[in-house]
């Protein structure tokens, strides 16, 4: 198990860019689960071809089109190597992921598998994912106080139910816990993604690094915020300052340094090539469901 388990970690070192992957490996985004079950202070989701940032794509992808849609991005960069699900809802308050993933699984096995998620669904959905074999798996942790979280993600849907201020920030990050811990002890590997939001969760990051590290998470991310929807009054934080809570950040996990800020349909080498607008043709289906929660 142990020498499995290295040989996946590099693996993925060797083919995925956000995990340490030479400039010579590309990732497409699927475009292909539209709702979201938690409202964001700092998300604006949106349907345009401008905006190069996370919650963003041209159209939403049906998952019986997944099957042409990467056959035609492999035409035009052979050089992907990781099929991830990034949005611009997400991953897993549908079965949109899983019937696209089931298909890539069959006709490329060598590619990873990645995706993105709020986590609220994850202890739920942690043994379909593990049956799925999932590469790697992108958590976003925003806090792991309630009080600072509520001011981030101040209300959230679940079970059926809309949920607000402490009670939806305190179920948020417990199923978030619990659901990386579980994914961890399966051997998958885990990226914690962070906005950082100066005077809100700058000072909290060491709290978030350590925890996160301790339940198992391999990477860490600290995505600066983009001032938008809630938080557009917000100041980004400067470069002095994401390079400070970076470093504090690293006594405990190792940190990514050169996210992109990639858009959910994404494709090519991050930051050298996106091949994205070639390939949206007759594949575009917009839908009000992108602005619907789970």
């Amino acid at each position: 198990m142990v020498q499995e388990l290295k040989a996946r970690r590099q693996r993925i070192q060797n083919q995925h860019p956000c995990f340490g992957a030479a400039k010579n490996k590309g990732r497409i985004h699927l475009p292909i689960c539209p709702a979201c079950n938690l409202e964001c202070a700092f998300c604006r989701r949106s349907l345009n071809n401008d905006e190069n940032r996370p919650g963003v794509a041209s159209f939403i992808l049906a998952p019986e089109k997944v099957s042409e849609y990467v056959e035609n991005a492999l035409l035009k960069c052979g050089d992907l190597s990781v099929v991830g699900v990034a949005g611009p809802g997400d991953s897993l308050v549908s079965d949109n992921m899983f019937r696209a993933f089931r298909y890539i699984s069959k006709s490329h096995p060598d590619i990873l598998k990645c995706i993105s998620t709020n986590g609220l669904l994850l202890p739920e959905r942690a043994d379909a994912l593990i049956d799925l074999e999932i590469d790697t798996l992108t958590v976003t942790v925003n806090a792991v106080d309630p009080e600072i979280l509520s001011e981030i993600v101040p209300a959230i849907h679940y079970k059926g139910k809309r949920m607000v201020g402490l009670e939806a920030s305190a179920t948020l990050i417990e199923n978030q816990l619990a659901g990386i811990e579980r994914m961890a002890k399966a051997g998958t590997i885990i990226k914690i993604n962070t906005v950082l939001v100066p005077e809100l969760n700058d000072r909290h990051i060491p709290e978030i690094a350590k925890m996160v590290s301790g339940l198992g998470a391999n990477i860490y991310n600290i995505i600066p915020l983009i001032p938008q929807h809630l938080l557009a009054d917000r100041k980004e934080p400067t470069c002095e300052l994401i390079d400070k809570v970076r470093n504090e950040a690293g006594k405990y996990i190792d940190v990514f340094r050169h996210c992109q800020h990639c858009r959910a349909d994404a494709i090519g080498i991050p930051g050298i090539s996106d091949y994205s607008s070639e390939l949206r043709g007759k594949n575009q289906e917009q839908t009000e469901e992108v602005f619907s929660h789970g």
